[in-house]
């Protein structure tokens, strides 16, 4: 291996975007140790991750190659045929590739191809030097950076994300010459815009952690990261809490800041009485401060901010802070009082003038349809169908409130508080809030039963609705959302236990939908016949007919919610044969779906399941191609070799054995039972043969090997998992 070098290459630039610092700072990274591979230059990254700040993006990598390895080079001649003459002597051809070449005709090799043998030149050649190579290297990897909108500045061309400023590059302790962006490169970077605004001397790359950290930044974002966790943490306990810290807040905290400093600030307690996640809300999304809870999981009157320099007068950053945030919260009151004296029932009102869609009708259509929804799988689970559909009656109402016109992401949350102010019973309050849960890709399905209920009722016409409106997802274009509510409905049945007929529950969410429709239809042509008496023209009365169900398009929504589970099991780490072997089955109820794959899997892991599985494939083959009428029982008297008559009591042992467990859903058991059959299975396909001459012999055979692969089809199509 070549001699190493420590490698640095830092963009300097405005701020950058908060939200795409991060996939940023990784596509450069990756950018580069990609077009150092593709160039054949070894690279040791060590620890290396990406470096960034909002200004600035960089890549370290402690070791890399100064030149490259020496390069092959195999360039075809021309063929034997072409590049000889009759007496073998070489012709113009031959003489032509070799000076080209530079090399006499006689040192050039040959090689044979499909069509003949050829004369080939081979040769090595020394490797380029990497500081030569570099230049293009950089601009490679910025050319492959996700940058959705360039911005232009000045009076060229450079386009990236925010306007570049200064570019360090260095190999060792040399700068590698190079013009990128419109700004050469050298050793000087930049300090901290305030606390440091002066050039920063990087002696080699190993230095440059160090030498910005002495300039008050820390390039390290994981370094700014435990920053920011241990003085929000400190400054909590100081104010006899803990601090609420998301992941997402802190990312954006991180992105946000070169030299962060934590700040602890305090509210009016009066504001309290407002619902905490709209303070939450306002504090981490709008403001990005980091809420202080009790004990008991409260909001108390602290919250923490995040200032990007050591202030000397940290007393002023405080209330700065705080005058940020009050006029936020005394606007939350506000809308929460005035939503109180409203009423949450006296709010739904509204929603009958709110188009839900064009063809689906308005929210309060919506609202009916679940309510008929929740309250049908109410009485299916154990469930109170009366309190289901009364939280569907209310579920929507919120979307009227004040409070969710401001933060729509308190659409349900708010719902729930103005329920409970109602005197509504708390399951109602809560299933209302919960009807949106898991809200986000990880969150926790719904958490009560009624809850549990209009979750799944509330996503079930929605894609009932989107399907029969022609709004199905195509390529990265989900505008209602149709797959995560395809997860989110799979996951809250299965999940919850739930044993239902799903089928069933999507024909009677289609009907509710088709009736909606037509009766949007009808809306709209008596609107236009009242316009059209009120302008003097008479028309007919309008009619429409309920469009009748084709079993298709139903089997279509219950697919593409199954389709949704592959992700969920690969993600539980069950492989893609296992999912098919169930899938294929399409058992109505996705809590049995669930335990086929529990059965699958365990099955799978016995030592005989590769054999049988195999053997199932084999026999769905041959059962495929039969040209006789298969009888439903094998007839004993026809069983004339042994080896057929040990299958046969076999199986029959096993169906025996495993019709209680098949019926009471115990899959693992069945399969375990008939795992138990595979010596006589492979016994019987070694020694019988199926296709026999007799057609009475061969139709027996195949009863006996259908009843077999019948009993395995109860569970799974066992046949995905031989290869």
């Amino acid at each position: 291996m070549s001699e190493s070098k420590p490698l640095l290459i830092e963009l300097g630039t405005e701020e950058l975007p908060v939200k795409a610092l991060p996939g940023l700072a990784q596509a450069f990274f990756d950018g580069m140790v990609a077009a150092l591979g593709k160039r054949g230059i070894d690279a040791d990254l060590g620890d290396a991750r990406p470096l960034h700040t909002p200004r600035r993006l960089s890549v370290l990598l402690p070791g890399v190659a100064v030149e490259q390895p020496e390069q092959a080079s195999e360039v075809l001649g021309p063929y034997l045929n072409i590049a000889l003459d009759a007496e073998g002597k070489p012709t113009k051809a031959l003489e032509g590739f070799a000076a080209k070449a530079g090399v006499d005709w006689t040192v050039l090799e040959r090689t044979r191809d499909a069509k003949g043998e050829r004369f080939v030149h081979r040769s090595l050649r020394t490797g380029a030097r990497t500081a030569e190579l570099l230049p293009d290297i950089v601009a490679e990897a910025i050319a492959g950076m996700p940058i959705p909108k360039p911005m232009r500045w000045g009076g060229h061309d450079h386009a990236f994300a925010r306007p570049v400023h200064w570019l360090v590059a260095l190999l060792g302790d040399a700068v590698v010459p190079m013009r990128l962006l419109g700004v050469e490169s050298d050793r000087m970077s930049r300090g901290h815009r305030f606390e440091h605004d002066k050039p920063v001397w990087i002696g080699q790359p190993g230095d440059y952690v160090d030498a910005l950290r002495a300039a008050h930044v820390l390039v390290d974002p994981a370094e700014r990261r435990a920053r920011i966790v241990a003085e929000v943490e400190q400054a909590a306990r100081q104010a006899g809490g803990d601090a609420r810290i998301t992941d997402d807040n802190l990312e954006q905290v991180v992105c946000l800041t070169e030299w962060p400093a934590a700040v602890l600030c305090g509210f009016e307690r009066d504001f309290l009485a407002v619902p905490q996640e709209a303070l939450v809300e306002t504090m981490e999304v709008n403001q990005k401060f980091f809420p202080v809870l009790d004990d008991g999981g409260r909001l108390t009157e602290h919250f923490i901010g995040i200032a990007n320099i050591e202030s000397r007068d940290p007393v002023q950053v405080r209330k700065g802070y705080e005058r940020v945030i009050r006029p936020r919260f005394a606007d939350a009151r506000f809308f929460f009082d005035e939503d109180l004296k409203q009423g949450l029932e006296s709010m739904g009102a509204g929603l009958k003038t709110v188009t839900y869609q064009a063809k689906l009708g308005t929210v309060a259509d919506k609202a009916a349809r679940v309510g008929a929804l929740a309250q049908a799988i109410a009485a299916q689970v154990g469930a109170d169908p009366a309190q289901a559909r009364r939280a569907a009656q209310l579920c929507k109402n919120d979307l009227q409130s004040r409070m969710v016109n401001e933060f729509p992401e308190l659409q349900g949350i708010a719902g729930r508080h103005y329920a409970l102010a109602a005197g509504e019973p708390k399951e109602v309050a809560l299933a209302i809030d919960e009807a949106y849960r898991p809200r986000f890709a990880g969150d926790d399905i719904a958490l009560s039963p009624l809850g549990k209920v209009l979750a799944i009722a509330e996503r079930l016409d929605t894609l009932a609705g989107g399907f029969a409106a022609g709004l199905k997802p195509t390529g990265n274009k989900d505008p209602f959302a149709l797959r995560r509510n395809a997860l989110g409905l799979a996951r809250t049945v299965i999940e919850s236990g739930y044993d239902f007929d799903l089928m069933a529950l999507i024909q009677k969410a289609h009907e509710a939908v088709t009736m909606s429709m037509s009766e949007v239809v009808l809306r709209q042509k008596t609107d236009a016949a009242h316009k059209a008496r009120e302008a003097g023209v008479e028309t007919p009365a309008g009619h429409s007919n309920l469009r009748s169900l084709a079993a298709s398009e139903l089997s279509e929504v219950y697919d593409f919610i199954l389709d949704r589970l592959r992700g969920y099991y690969a993600d539980k780490g069950v492989p893609a044969a296992q999912f098919n072997a169930v899938a294929e089955l399409k058992p109505a109820s996705l809590y049995d779906f669930d335990r086929r794959i529990d059965a699958i899997g365990t099955f799978a892991a016995l030592p005989e399941a590769e054999a049988l599985a195999a053997a199932n494939k084999r026999i769905g083959n041959i059962l495929k191609k039969a040209d006789i009428d298969i009888p439903a029982m094998e007839d004993v008297a026809l069983l004339a070799e042994p080896a057929e008559r040990a299958l046969a009591e076999a199986v029959e042992a096993a169906l025996d054995d495993s019709n209680a467990a098949l019926h009471r859903h115990d899959y693992v058991r069945v399969l375990e039972r008939l795992a138990r059959v595979r010596p006589q299975v492979d016994a019987f396909f070694d020694q019988v043969m199926v296709n026999a001459e007799d057609p009475a012999i061969r139709a027996n055979r195949l009863a006996l090997l259908k009843r077999l692969a019948d009993r395995f089809g109860a569970v799974a199509a066992i046949g995905h998992l031989s290869a």
